[in-house]
């Protein structure tokens, strides 16, 4: 088998062999749709087929593993949004990694930018461990949510446009369901804050005439209907990639003054 069953034992596995199964784009779409609840979504997210070729890179990486992980089953399938159901962060990131979620079936989990993350999260009070390291070890977000603009690993990291476009109904009802609760929304890197912006608008945020470019730290206030009078600040954050962090173009302490800010603005 190239992935796991949904409902076969898991740990946080959201699915069971009954969830339903998206097909193509349109059955993305219907089933986002009509998805009430966040456990109903992210169960329909974590056993998606739509993207035939991210099917097949997610399920041949599963199947062939990194040496490093020889003796380890992979998740081998969509990597479902994770953490507060009534979150007031809300943390955006582009695609899992094919040795990372993909194997460990949760989002920025198992790989070397997931430690930088959940290292910060966890001294910024937004995280009850240091560490991230597979599916059920205990770890959980506080007042905190996290989700993928894609939902599987794809090759090179790059995901296509037809791709990111299948999915986006999957990302947009997702921040509609937290967006009663949520103030503060942490784009990882210039291609989440690309990608969210679509899923903003069709999640029913009024936004900006023009997007505003990325950069690190850069901070846009938006609206949304369910959240009455508040406002909900977008923040921006250079992505805690290994190059990244070898390069010292990101450090602990940009991690860290990201997400003090965004508990600030939370509060």
């Amino acid at each position: 088998m190239s992935f796991v069953p949904p409902g076969t034992g898991w740990p946080d596995d959201p699915a069971t062999a009954d969830t339903p199964v998206a097909h193509d784009p349109a059955d993305v779409r219907g089933l986002a749709a009509t998805s009430d609840t966040l456990a109903e979504l992210t169960a329909r997210q974590s056993v998606c087929r739509a993207c035939p070729r991210l099917v097949t890179w997610r399920e041949d990486v599963a199947v062939a593993k990194r040496r490093a992980f020889a003796g380890e089953t992979y998740w081998g399938r969509p990597v479902a949004g994770w953490g507060d159901e009534r979150p007031r962060v809300l943390i955006v990131g582009l695609a899992p990694a094919a040795h990372g979620g993909n194997r460990t079936g949760r989002i920025f989990t198992g790989d070397r930018s997931g430690d930088w993350l959940f290292a910060s999260l966890y001294r910024t009070g937004l995280a009850t461990q240091e560490t991230s390291t597979h599916a059920g070890d205990g770890q959980r977000l506080i007042g905190a949510r996290m989700l993928a603009s894609v939902r599987c690993a794809p090759p090179a990291n790059k995901p296509l446009p037809q791709e990111k476009a299948a999915c986006l109904p999957w990302m947009a009802r997702e921040i509609a369901l937290v967006a009663p609760t949520v103030r503060v929304i942490v784009a990882l890197g210039g291609y989440a804050w690309q990608a969210m912006w679509p899923a903003l608008k069709d999640a029913g945020y009024v936004l900006p005439r023009s997007r505003p470019p990325f950069g690190h730290g850069v901070e846009v206030p938006v609206r949304h209907g369910d959240a009455g009078d508040a406002v909900v600040t977008l923040l921006s954050c250079y992505h805690p990639s290994q190059q990244n962090t070898f390069t010292g173009r990101v450090t602990a302490a940009m991690l860290d003054d990201v997400f003090t800010r965004a508990g600030e603005l939370a509060v």
